[in-house]
């Protein structure tokens, strides 16, 4: 059965996951039996501190880490454990944006090379890739001419920018975006969200989007769960949870967030620590 809007079928549902690692001897638990869904052209935040399992729930959806228990399915098929040629089939549907543009693509090959691979690897002819290629240029807002250029001739932005119109080449209906923005300057940050904003109006595509920040996930999205320590603490609409939270944890991460008036500021620190600080401990 398709994941349709308009009958509520989610377009991801994970249920119970557990992921264990191992670090030769001993098991890290890094997932604690992590539930969520995702809607048609929904956009998704995952937010938390580095190491609270945010980013391993991505990795897990995209088959990229191992889950020991519980299930994932897209679409209504089960594809907690997918391998092989059905995994690669699956990227026509189910794609990634990485954090380092820098790391994420390859410096030898032109822009033109890097978009085209993912389609003539499916088998779409010359023609009709270099067609799609020029259309997701524009989608991206770099000009026609960037596919003869390799990525080194281009910012950091511009580049998040080539990523992006990588991973929409197949046009597909979930984007795993993990920390997209968090390499980026704060004016490049707004610019790449206000992106991926107009892409998800245009093509009606799916976001679960990774950050340790609320307040570019209170841009973007339009629910937001929150990891701690392996385990999701608070699920709920954009506006409750990153402007009135009920955990304290994600207090905490509301009130980390800097303000620019420095008596704001003081006030969220200490707020902040009274939060983080034992009972009956004094706060100066």
């Amino acid at each position: 059965m398709k994941a349709d809007a308009k009958d509520g079928t989610p377009l991801l549902r994970v249920a119970d996951v557990v992921v264990d690692y191992r670090r030769g001897r001993t098991t890290f638990r890094a997932l604690k039996g992590v539930s969520m869904t995702i809607g048609a052209g929904e956009c998704v935040g995952l937010v938390g501190e580095s190491g609270s399992g945010k980013s391993t729930l991505g990795k897990a959806v995209l088959g990229l880490a191992q889950v020991t228990s519980g299930s994932i399915h897209f679409d209504g098929r089960d594809i907690t454990n997918l391998k092989g040629a059905a995994r690669r089939r699956l990227a026509a549907d189910l794609q990634v944006v990485f954090q380092d543009p820098y790391g994420s693509l390859d410096p030898a090959m032109t822009v033109g090379q890097i978009l085209a691979e993912p389609l003539t690897a499916a088998g779409t002819g010359r023609a009709e890739a270099r067609a799609t290629v020029a259309e997701m240029l524009d989608h991206v807002r770099l000009p026609a001419d960037a596919v003869n250029r390799c990525p080194g001739e281009f910012s950091g932005g511009q580049r998040q920018r080539i990523a992006i119109a990588r991973a929409l080449v197949r046009r597909p209906r979930l984007i795993i975006c993990d920390e997209p923005v968090s390499a980026l300057d704060l004016t490049t940050q707004a610019a790449v969200i206000d992106l991926f904003i107009d892409i998800q109006r245009e093509t009606g595509v799916s976001y679960l989007f990774v950050s340790h920040d609320l307040n570019v996930v209170r841009r973007i999205c339009h629910r937001v769960s929150v990891m701690y320590r392996g385990e999701c603490v608070e699920t709920g609409p954009n506006e409750k949870v990153t402007r009135d939270p009920d955990h304290p944890y994600t207090r905490q991460l509301l009130l980390a967030s800097p303000v620019a008036d420095p008596a704001r500021q003081a006030e969220r620190r200490r707020h902040r620590l009274e939060l983080r600080a034992p009972a009956g401990t004094p706060v100066s």
